[in-house]
């Protein structure tokens, strides 16, 4: 789909009116650094922003930089990452940091192909942080992103639509002298779409419903990490008891986490990984 020139000026008009609006204020829009930028992505990941910033500001006391963050015990980083869900992000995270402490001089990289390179990075938060660090131009979409797109070009479509369609239109429509500012303004607008409408994203052909979180393999795996970060180490029996779920569950998950390398385990006693 090609847009005209005026079909993109009142796209971006309607956009940034809605910011200059109700544009949200978050600490990590108030920074141009990259780590503190690549911690707020990898923490929304997946994961209320009401839930992040509280977390948010208590991981940057503990881990200001980089540095911070790669030469802090793993126990440490998955205990202030408790809460947040999805462990292997903190994993990530660090393992970026490190990279970036030796390989890049404790810099990171401004571009979005060095950015994608480093441990976890995928192609959204590379352009993500490429252009909230660095107000690169990149092309990248997120839920909210897509939200948007979908409701103003594709609402009357009845088939499923796929992020090949909508990129080219987030290409087109970029705004490049202040493209911080403008994904700053979609992604509200997205946000507020959703309060308002029925999720447009359940339009496209990515969008997952995420699975019941009581009960699953998810919870087990939080509450495995949760415990040996508080306590050190623990037998799963321990676990079960202090956390009321049930052996073979937590059993499964301790075999998924001892493959992946988070944990370890000598004479029935878990521990954390170093």
């Amino acid at each position: 789909m090609m847009l005209t020139q005026i079909q993109i000026d009142d796209f971006r008009s309607v956009i940034l009116e809605n910011y200059n609006l109700h544009g949200r204020d978050f600490p990590w829009r108030n920074t141009s650094d990259a780590y503190k930028i690549l911690v707020s992505e990898m923490m929304l990941q997946q994961t209320q922003t009401a839930r992040v910033l509280p977390k948010y500001e208590q991981w940057l006391n503990v881990f200001p930089n980089a540095r911070a963050l790669a030469d802090a015990p793993l126990s440490l980083v998955f205990s202030l990452w408790s809460g947040l869900g999805y462990n292997r992000r903190a994993k990530y995270l660090q393992d970026a940091c490190k990279v970036v402490c030796t390989e890049y001089g404790e810099a990171f990289p401004t571009c979005r192909e060095e950015l994608q390179k480093l441990p976890g990075i995928g192609p959204y938060t590379a352009g993500a942080v490429s252009t909230f660090a660095f107000n690169n131009a990149e092309v990248f979409i997120e839920t909210n992103i897509r939200s948007v797109f979908i409701f103003f070009f594709f609402n009357n479509t009845i088939e499923k639509i796929n992020d090949a369609k909508i990129m080219p239109l987030v290409a087109q429509t970029l705004e490049r002298e202040n493209p911080r500012v403008w994904y700053y303004a979609l992604m509200d607008y997205g946000a507020e779409l959703k309060k308002r409408v029925k999720n447009p994203s359940r339009k496209s052909t990515h969008y997952m419903r995420q699975s019941k979180f009581s009960g699953s393999l998810r919870q087990a795996r939080g509450a495995i990490m949760r415990q040996l970060a508080k306590k050190g180490g623990a037998t799963l029996l321990q676990i079960a008891h202090d956390e009321r779920i049930d052996l073979c569950r937590l059993e499964k998950a301790a075999r998924a986490l001892t493959s992946e390398l988070f944990i370890c385990e000598k004479a029935g006693v878990y521990t954390v990984r170093e």
